[in-house]
């Protein structure tokens, strides 16, 4: 009797973060992106009918940048000039939950909403 408890209740919370992760990483339908830099906001790009671009953003204090791509309606961090290239190895952006952000920059590449 215990035992199928157990496999009920490790059942039951595999598929609610099965869910969960369904729900949170599901592709954006918004088409606007936002480009914020220490809680200012850059730039909002249309991706629905932006022009193929290269866009550069030095760090607040000059010591770094980012080179945000913006390609066949997709955006993403390209280039890093921080150490980790954490923003770069997240690719192109796809979801609402789950911005492109390099901290050591304070960059946050979003959907914008």
């Amino acid at each position: 009797m215990k035992l199928k408890l157990i496999y009920c209740v490790t059942a039951a919370v595999f598929l609610a973060a099965l869910l969960f992760t369904a729900l949170t990483l599901r592709p954006s339908g918004n088409r606007l992106a936002e480009i914020v830099q220490d809680g200012q906001v850059l730039r909002t790009i249309d991706l629905s009918d932006a022009e193929n671009q290269r866009i550069r953003v030095d760090s607040p204090d000059g010591s770094s940048y980012n080179i945000i791509t913006v390609e066949d309606g997709h955006i993403c961090v390209s280039e890093a000039g921080c150490p980790d290239q954490t923003c770069v190895h997240m690719g192109v952006l796809k979801s609402d939950a789950m911005p492109i952000v390099c901290l050591p920059n304070k960059l946050i590449v979003r959907f914008a909403g």
